[in-house]
């Protein structure tokens, strides 16, 4: 329980001056809780893993004030035995960070937990779904020098024009800044991912939008960096939500 009162005093502290959901800690979800704040309807950042992947919680944050999408932050569903399992949140599995999916594992409380996300997730987006962006942070060797983008509901198209909106971003941002990494960006299906949030599509949170953008932020993004890309993340989001229109029917 001590713990549990520490995360939400931290997510008070993270809100201050931002406009949120009214709120009460869910006492059968005890090993967490989610902070959700109200956007443009249809738009939803999303940051399941806010205790554990660095920095997101802080970058989803500031990223849903300076883009106006909604946002849904989960805090402290984590670190649940010896072995480092956490709860996935964004589909009803658990897990250590970094094993492969067929290592996770199906339990009663993890499927709660995703159902308490998916719920917070459709009331901030107020209607349909449009667009959910979902933030994580790994610390994959092979992965530290470049942004992965998987997605749903974009063509090989549409990826190559998100992947050249946010390489022509980044170059303006980074221009006059040589001590930020430049980053690689990869766009799926345009590209092909190592981190392609394949449980997330299968069972989990990204079979609901029209379109999904599950963005992978190595540690230079979230660390030396991370002032900057918060920067070009605002901006390109800002225009994925134009470039990414509804569809007709």
């Amino acid at each position: 329980m001590r713990r549990f009162a520490k995360l939400v005093a931290v997510s008070s502290l993270l809100l201050q001056g931002c406009a949120t959901v009214p709120m009460e800690p869910e006492v059968s979800l005890a090993r967490g809780h989610f902070v959700t704040r109200m956007g443009q309807p249809g738009l939803v950042i999303g940051a399941p893993h806010g205790s554990t992947d660095d920095a997101t919680e802080q970058i989803s944050l500031e990223l849903a004030r300076r883009t106006g999408f909604g946002l849904v932050l989960a805090m402290g569903f984590a670190s649940i035995d010896a072995e480092r399992r956490r709860y996935h949140v964004n589909r009803p599995t658990e897990g250590v960070p970094g094993q492969p999916p067929s290592s996770e594992v199906n339990t009663e409380e993890a499927r709660r937990v995703f159902e308490a996300y998916v719920r917070r997730v459709t009331e901030v987006a107020q209607g349909p779904l449009r667009l959910f962006v979902e933030l994580h942070g790994n610390a994959r060797k092979g992965s530290a020098g470049r942004i992965e983008i998987a997605t749903v509901g974009v063509g090989r198209e549409q990826a190559w024009q998100l992947r050249t909106l946010f390489e022509l971003i980044r170059d303006a941002h980074l221009r006059a800044r040589p001590e930020i990494p430049r980053l690689e960006i990869l766009v799926e299906p345009l590209d092909r991912l190592h981190l392609n949030a394949s449980g997330a599509k299968q069972t989990g949170i990204l079979r609901f939008p029209e379109h999904g953008l599950h963005i992978e932020l190595p540690r230079p993004a979230r660390t030396l960096g991370r002032e900057a890309y918060v920067e070009i993340l605002a901006e390109f989001l800002k225009n994925v939500s134009t470039l990414l229109q509804p569809q007709k029917k």
